[in-house]
C-alpha cells in the first residue's frame, strides 16, 4: 500500500482561508458595522468590532481545545472510529454546501438557525462593550453548524497527526486547564482561527475608514454567497475523503 504525505501547515492555511469566506460569519460582521453606522456611532466601530472579533476568535479556539481534549480522552481505536464518523459528517455538510450553489436556501442548508438570527439582530440594537463580548461568544457558538465543518476536520487531523503521537514523545507541551497540548498543535489552531477572522477584521477596518460603504460590501456578499458555498462544499468533501484515508493509514500528514 502506497502512503501519501500531505503538509499539515498547508492543509491548515488552505482550509482556514476557504472557511473564512463564509456567508454566515461575514453576514454577522456586516450587520454589526451597519448597526453602528445607522446609529451614527462610526467612531466606535474599531473598538466594538475588535472586542467582538476577539471573542469570536477565543470562543473558536477554546471550543477546538475542548474537541481535542475529547478526542484525546478515548482510545486510539475509538479515535479512528470517530475520525470516520467525522468524515461522514463533513462530507454530508459539503454536499449541502454544493447544493446551495445551485439551489440556495432550498431544503436543508448549513445556516444560522432563524431563531438565533433574530436574537443576534436584537442584540445588535443596543450594542455596548460588554454586549460585544457576549455577542462574540454567542455568534461563534450558534454559527458552528454553518462554519464548523472545515474546523472539525482540521481538528481531527491535528489530533491524529500531532496530539496523539505527542503523548508518547518528547514534544514540547503546554498546560491549559490541566490539558497538556503540544505547542505546535496550539500554534496551528491559533493560526487557523486568525485566518478565519481575517475577513471580519478587513470588514471592520474598511467600514471605519470609509473605504467601502456597508451597502457595497453587503451587495458583494449577496453576489458571491453561492460561490462561497461551492468553495466550502468542495473543500469539505475533499477533507472528508482525506479523513477516511487518514483513518485507514493511506494518507498521513507531516
Amino acid at each position: 500500500m502506497v502512503t501519501a504525505t500531505l503538509p499539515t501547515l498547508g492543509a491548515v492555511i488552505v482550509t482556514a482561508a476557504v472557511d473564512s469566506i463564509n456567508p454566515c460569519a461575514i453576514g454577522v460582521a456586516l450587520l454589526l458595522v451597519a448597526t453602528l453606522v445607522k446609529q451614527d456611532r462610526r467612531s466606535e466601530i474599531l473598538k466594538v468590532g475588535a472586542i467582538y472579533i476577539t471573542f469570536v476568535y477565543l470562543t473558536y479556539l477554546f471550543a477546538g481545545l475542548g474537541i481535542l481534549f475529547g478526542l484525546t480522552s478515548v482510545s486510539t481505536q475509538v479515535a479512528n472510529y470517530i475520525t470516520v464518523f467525522v468524515s461522514l459528517i463533513v462530507i454530508t455538510g459539503g454536499i449541502l454546501e454544493i447544493k446551495d450553489f445551485f439551489w440556495y436556501g432550498e431544503g436543508s442548508s448549513l445556516m444560522i438557525p432563524e431563531q438565533y438570527s433574530e436574537k443576534i439582530a436584537d442584540k445588535m440594537e443596543n450594542i455596548t462593550t460588554p454586549a460585544a463580548i457576549l455577542l462574540g461568544i454567542f455568534v461563534a457558538a450558534v454559527e458552528l453548524p454553518c462554519t464548523g465543518g472545515p474546523y472539525l476536520a482540521i481538528l481531527t487531523v491535528i489530533h491524529q497527526t500531532i496530539v496523539a503521537p505527542a503523548t508518547a514523545s518528547t514534544a514540547m507541551m503546554i498546560n491549559i486547564f490541566g490539558f497538556h497540548v503540544p505547542l505546535i498543535a496550539l500554534g496551528l489552531m491559533a493560526l487557523y482561527n486568525l485566518i478565519f477572522v481575517m475577513p471580519l477584521i478587513v470588514i471592520v477596518v474598511m467600514s471605519y475608514l470609509g473605504s467601502y460603504k456597508v451597502s457595497e460590501m453587503k451587495e458583494w456578499k449577496h453576489m458571491n454567497k453561492a460561490r462561497m458555498r461551492m468553495a466550502a462544499g468542495l473543500l469539505m468533501v475533499f477533507l472528508g475523503w482525506i479523513l477516511l484515508l487518514l483513518a485507514t493509514g493511506t494518507v498521513r500528514f507531516g
